[in-house]
Parts: structure tokens; sequence; C-alpha cells
């Protein structure tokens, strides 16, 4: 498996090469026509000087004569050029390397390439003369022509080594790999540092992501130093990950030991008191009342069912399906709900404060689980509420929203209690009796109300504690 620095190092790293080779290349064969073509022009500047200097020189048939060779002598001295004369059946007469008599004199050059040359007027040429000049030159040949009558009489051939070309782009390639490589050296070091730099917070968030696959709930992504953007976000995007993962997984670890309790109490009571009948422990004269007791225990297990299955179905729903919504009066349902707790209102002598408007107010939604919502927050008001205290039902709206609010006197709740209401199994007094419910009441009131898209909110000070729904308004 290739790692994140092997796939940004390499690849970088082919790129460079790839373009310090193509530079290289490119740069050497730029030099190496240059050199070339300054020596061809050079050496095309000599033998048109030589050629003009032999043609004045040039009498009674005759390229010898005593003052062309000084001549020739010191033209070849001062451009460092090879040149040879030849007459007009190619025979070599005359050699700069010297004037008075050469090895090179008598030989013979190729009838083809005097012609080429006499035809043409020049040629110019790359490569060994042989018989002349065995090793690679630049070589340039221009015809002699007889002052009177423009008729060629011999040729010109100036030549110069290409060792020296050579020499030059071997001392100009050894610079380049040299720089070449001080480059590579320090482009790897860099590339290196900051590939290990990109790497690096991948690498931690691969071992901070272990970690909490292995139980580490509260390993974090630690954000330091200055990483690129898309890092950060990444980093921040997978500790948020891991705090909504850990959140859930103590909300579960939680519902499993709630669930636990609440069950074992329950179920303890129903199998003491069943052991008690069957073993004769409990009268037969009390059986009924204890079996009473049973029956009351059972509808309160059956109702916790209950809820948690309507809880389950609503969040796998994901939302209230429109088949279920109908166009409903919110204060005509609200009123039949109070009036359901008409006996207990009187039996803690409460006062109702009703401020509702004096026109229907219409919302769209599934009546059944509004009216829940309405009884639940009315049953916890009045449960709550001192004898003789005041229980609140208001609704209002604005252009767009329905506003429920139910709302009692009592204790405040803590402020540090107010995020909690609303989670399973919390009970805002823990020292009530198990009878009095499970806690799940404003928990289903908070995923109903969640499932229509709306929102719930509660406040507590100075004796009074308001709980607030909305639904959507028409007309």
């Amino acid at each position: 498996m290739r790692t994140t620095f092997s796939r940004t190092f390499f690849p970088a790293a082919i790129i460079l090469l790839a373009a310090l080779l193509l530079l290289g290349t490119s740069f050497r064969a730029l030099v190496e026509d240059f050199l070339q073509d300054d020596a061809m022009e050079n050496l095309r500047s000599d033998a048109t000087i030589i050629s003009e200097l032999a043609s004045a020189y040039y009498t009674e048939g005759s390229l010898s004569s005593r003052d062309f060779l000084l001549n020739l002598d010191l033209s070849s001295r001062v451009s460092g050029a090879d040149a040879i004369i030849c007459d007009s059946t190619g025979r070599v007469v005359l050699c700069s390397d010297s004037p008075f008599g050469c090895e090179h004199q008598m030989l013979v050059i190729e009838e083809k390439y005097l012609h080429r040359v006499l035809q043409n007027g020049i040629a110019s040429d790359t490569g060994a003369v042989p018989d002349l000049y065995p090793d690679a030159r630049y070589i340039v040949s221009v015809p002699i022509l007889d002052a009177n009558t423009q008729k060629g009489v011999g040729i010109v051939m100036v030549s110069s080594p290409l060792a020296q070309t050579t020499m030059v782009l071997e001392r100009i390639s050894d610079i380049y790999l040299f720089v070449a490589l001080i480059v590579v050296l320090v482009a790897g070091v860099v590339m290196t540092f900051f590939a290990r730099q990109q790497s690096k917070p991948l690498q931690d968030m691969a071992r901070v992501a272990n970690a909490f696959g292995h139980g580490d709930l509260n390993a974090r992504v630690r954000l330091e130093g200055d990483y690129p953007q898309e890092i950060e976000e990444l980093a921040l995007a997978f500790n948020n990950m891991a705090t909504s993962l850990q959140k859930s997984e103590y909300q579960r670890q939680e519902f499993v030991a709630n669930v636990s309790h609440e069950l074992k109490t329950p179920m303890t009571t129903i199998g003491g008191y069943i052991d008690g009948i069957l073993d004769g422990t409990i009268p037969e004269n009390r059986s009924r009342q204890y079996m009473q007791i049973v029956s009351d225990e059972t509808k309160r297990l059956s109702r916790l069912v209950r809820s948690m299955l309507d809880i389950s179905r609503l969040q796998d729903q994901g939302g209230i399906p429109d088949e279920k919504k109908t166009r409903f009066d919110v204060e005509e349902c609200a009123g039949q709900v109070l009036i359901t707790f008409e006996k207990k209102i009187v039996d803690k002598r409460l006062e109702v404060d009703v401020d509702i408007p004096d026109l229907p107010t219409f919302t769209y939604a599934c009546e059944d689980y509004i009216t829940q919502v309405i009884y639940n927050l009315l049953d916890n008001a009045v449960k709550f509420c001192p004898e003789g205290g005041t229980l609140g039902l208001k609704i209002s709206k604005s252009n767009t929203k329905i506003f429920v609010s139910v709302s009692n006197d009592g204790d405040t709740i803590p402020a540090d209690e107010l995020p909690l209401v609303f989670d399973r199994f919390h009970k805002l007094d823990k020292a009530r009796n198990k009878k009095d419910g499970w806690g799940l009441g404003l928990y289903i009131v908070k995923t109903i109300v969640c499932s229509h898209g709306e929102d719930i909110s509660v406040t507590s000070k100075d004796g009074k504690t308001e709980f607030t729904f909305t639904l959507p308004l028409v007309n």
C-alpha cells in the first residue's frame, strides 16, 4: 500500500528529473547549434578572404607565389583555422601547416567534391577529410576564380577541429550536471520536508481513528501548526464526527442502563407477588389485592413498550408522512385536551389562564400526534403545579407560524437542567415515585414536534416554567 508521502514525493521527483533532463538536452542542443553556426560562419568568412587573396595573386597559372604564401600563413595564424589550396585538378599545392612544403602537398582530393565546390560556389560539411585530416572537423570550401576570366582555377578548403566545440559542450555539461545535482538534492530535501508535513496530520488522524475504534472515545485530532485548509477542515470534520459518535454511544449506554433500571423494579415486583401467591406466602384472602398490583405494573410496562415503539417509529420515518397530516383547528384541539384534565385541575384547585385568538387557528399536521404533545405538556404542567397555582395555555400566531405555550407555577428548573429536560428517561424530580412516569413524556413531545419539522423550547425563571412549540399556519 503506497503512503501519502510516496504518492507525493516520487511523482514530484520524476517530474523534476524529467524537467531537468529535458532542459539540459535542449540547452546542449541550442549551444551546439550556436557554436556550429558560429564556427561555420567564421570559416566561410576566412575562406572567402583567402579565395579573394588567391585570385589577386594568381598569375600565369600559378597559386604559389611567395607573397601569397606568406599571407596565407599569416591569415591561418590569425583565424586559427587550417587552410589548403588546391588547383583545378584537385591537387594540393599549398597548406597553411607548412607553406613551403608539408605532407599534404601533392595529395589529390576527390573529383566529385571538387566539382561540387566549383559548381555551387561553396560547400559546408562536417566530418573527417580522408588522407588530409582524420579527425572530425568543420569544413568550408570555396572556389578560387581567375580575376580576368572569372573561371575557377582551384579551391580553398578551410577547416577547424570539432574538438574545440566538443570541449566547450563537455565543460558546459559538467557544470550543468553539477548544478542539476545540487538542485535535485535541495529539491529532494525540501519535497521530503513538505511531503512529511502534508502526511503528518493524516497519520495523526489515522492513529486517532484507530484509537477511537478501539474504544478510546476521547481521542481527538489536535490542530497544531499551520495545516493546509483542506487538512484542517478534514480534521475538524473528524473531531465533530467523533464527538457525535461519542455522544451517541453515551446515549446508547445511558438508554440501556435506564431501560434496564426501569424494567428491573416492576419485573421484580411482578415476580415477587406471583411467587408469593403460588407458594402461599400471600394468603388467599389478599391475593386479589396483589394481583391488582401485578396488573397495574403489567399495564405500566405495556405503556413503556408502546411509548418506545412510537418513538422508534417516528425516528424511522424521518418525519410525518403527508397522508397522515390534516387541516384542523389548534384551538379546538387544545381545548378538548384541557377538558380531560378538569378533575385534576379541580382537585388541586388550580387557576387556568387561557389566552387564545377569537378566530379559529388552522394548521396542517397529524392531529393525533399534536393532541399527544399538548396532552403530555398539560399533564406535566398539572403534575408539577402546586395546589392553588396557575396553569397557563396560550396560542398566538405570526405570518407563517402558530405558537402553542403551556406554563405552570412551581419550582424553577435549574439552568443546568434545562438542556436535559427533553432527554430520554430524564426526570425533573428524581425523588418522584416511579409510578409518576418514566421520563419519556417530554422526549416523545420533542420527537413528534421535530418530526413535523418544527421546534420546541423551554424557559424557567421566577417560579414559572413555560414550554412553547411551533406549528405551520395555514388559511
